[in-house]
């Protein structure tokens, strides 16, 4: 794992917390965002640990061109504030979720282990308020034949997950079993070329399958 932070105490102390778990391993730190992209391709981590704001190239960018180069390499973004444009941009650019810097070691290592297993760390109250952020001031493209892949089962289940709707809720709502939601999830994410959650709640807004304001499944 790489630790990218513009704050020196903030890494050692990421560090010393991380290292202290068996099954994770620090590979590096990086200081700015060109460090990041040039200690990831040299020493090819899983993960990164991504700050947001940091000199020479921020994250956001920084995340553009490891996951251009990597598209394997999982990312996680650290934020001072959970829901920003940053953190939108940020996940259009392929990172598998983000958390705040007020979390505690415990949520932490929990957001890391979850990320690392090809999870998504977008939680359906995150995915809400993400949407909401964005509802008034962001500009959506239609792309409908991005989807036309999808059946039409596909498409019912991937606007509840864009609705922030977890594996549950659409059970539920649908009367299939979690299993079967979990299995169309997956197809729809092989048919579209993504690996987690927070890449298909985008790509249901860019396509034109929901929109900001629109109506959200109950």
């Amino acid at each position: 794992m790489l630790l990218a932070d513009d704050q020196a105490l903030l890494r050692k102390t990421l560090r010393m917390l991380l290292e202290a778990d068996p099954g994770l391993e620090v590979t590096g730190e990086a200081a700015d965002g060109v460090e990041a992209v040039e200690m990831a391709a040299e020493q090819r981590p899983d993960l990164v640990l991504m700050d947001i704001r940091m000199p020479r190239l921020d994250g956001l960018e920084a995340t553009k061109r490891i996951k251009r180069d990597r598209p394997e390499v999982k990312i996680l973004i650290l934020t001072t504030f959970e829901i920003d444009e940053y953190v939108f941009e940020a996940l259009r650019a392929g990172a598998a979720g983000f958390l705040g810097k007020g979390a505690d070691p415990a949520e932490l290592l929990a957001a890391i282990k979850t990320v690392a297993a090809g999870e998504a760390l977008l939680s359906p109250a995150a995915t809400k308020a993400l949407i909401s952020r964005f509802r008034d001031q962001a500009e959506w493209p239609s792309d409908p034949e991005r989807l036309a892949a999808l059946t039409p089962r596909e498409r019912e289940v991937l606007t509840m997950v864009a609705g922030g709707l977890s594996n549950e809720d659409i059970s539920a709502h649908l009367h299939l079993s979690p299993h079967t939601v979990k299995t169309h999830i997956n197809r729809t994410m092989a048919k579209l070329g993504v690996s987690d959650r927070a890449q298909l709640v985008i790509i249901a807004y860019e396509s034109g399958l929901v929109r900001p304001g629109g109506p959200r499944p109950r």
